[in-house]
């Protein structure tokens, strides 16, 4: 297929992809956190700002915040339309709405970093913060319109296959493990080689499903845009929805992470959220085909009973 009949796909993916709705406040600094990395530098500076002081920002004018944060007024729109909000004035209200949260008691927990000499019990109490924080960030940043479009081609889909390298194929493995049980066709698929060979066959009425935190894993893309090309229906999910993988995917879902350190990297802590939104995927399809669904379930716990009985002492 030609370069520009791929552009054509991509474009007009772009243009059909439900649009997305502007993030909860409470859900502003998860987006931080999570497309700061991406971000150019003054962006970050608008971006630290209004996360840090949402009270003092949500009364700055788009030209007070540009002086504020020493840059321009444009950078300060872009920063507000790649936190998800369609303009300045959209995300201004998102701030004094979160500074009123904050002014509730409702402030955001700080991350806690793991150091070498931590106690087990240091770290069982860091990570279980780290743990919550990234579920919470998740949630609020969970587009639920792109999420039930996904589960709507899930529910409907004539195959499903599933890509992922690394931890996200763990994470893969466990949403085709959850969809056989209640009767859906779905295949998981580590190596590249075989995930791009199987990708040429999907066809229209197929979904896609990639996973990568990054949202530029080569081996991860590949499959997905082969997939595209052919008429599938595309989902990723990722935790950087600018990504390359975004031009391939006509619904994204967004994932959080908690800070990278030296001994906690990105694929560990990106596992947590990825888990939460195939969980919410499967409960999504299995509200959908509770018909079928529901029987299936039944038959696959009957199935492995056994296996589960107590068996007696010789």
């Amino acid at each position: 297929m030609s370069s520009s009949v791929k552009e054509t796909f991509s474009e007009v993916a772009v243009e059909s992809r439900p649009a997305p709705t502007p993030p909860a406040p409470a859900a502003l600094a998860a987006k931080v956190r999570t497309l700061g990395p991406s971000m150019t530098r003054s962006m970050q500076r608008v971006a630290e700002a209004v996360a840090g002081d949402p009270a003092g920002c949500a009364a700055l004018t788009v030209t007070g915040l540009a002086e504020r944060t020493r840059t321009s007024e444009a950078t300060v729109v872009r920063t507000s339309r790649l936190l998800g909000y369609p303009g300045y004035r959209d995300l201004r209200l998102a701030l004094a709405a979160l500074a009123a949260q904050q002014a509730a008691g409702g402030a955001p927990a700080v991350t806690a970093d793991i150091a070498v000499d931590d106690s087990l019990i240091d770290v069982v109490a860091k990570l279980a913060q780290e743990e919550q924080q990234c579920l919470a960030d998740t949630a609020a940043g969970l587009d639920v319109t792109q999420l039930e479009a996904a589960v709507s081609a899930l529910a409907s889909a004539r195959r499903i296959d599933v890509y992922g390298i690394g931890a996200s194929s763990l994470v893969g493995q466990d949403l085709v493990q959850k969809l056989l049980r209640i009767g859906l066709i779905a295949h998981a698929h580590a190596d590249p080689h075989l995930a791009v060979t199987n990708a040429v066959q999907m066809r229209a009425g197929d979904v896609a499903l990639a996973i990568t935190h990054s949202g530029r894993t080569t081996d991860v893309i590949e499959p997905l845009r082969v997939a595209f090309d052919h008429g599938a229906t595309t989902i990723a999910i990722t935790g950087r929805p600018d990504g390359e993988i975004a031009s391939y995917a006509d619904h994204i879902l967004t994932t959080s992470t908690a800070r990278e350190s030296e001994l906690r990297p990105a694929a560990m802590s990106s596992r947590t959220s990825q888990l939460l939104v195939v969980d919410c995927l499967f409960i999504g399809v299995a509200q959908r085909t509770y018909d079928t669904a529901a029987p299936a379930l039944s038959a696959s716990y009957e199935a492995l009973a056994h296996r589960h009985s107590p068996r007696s002492h010789r």
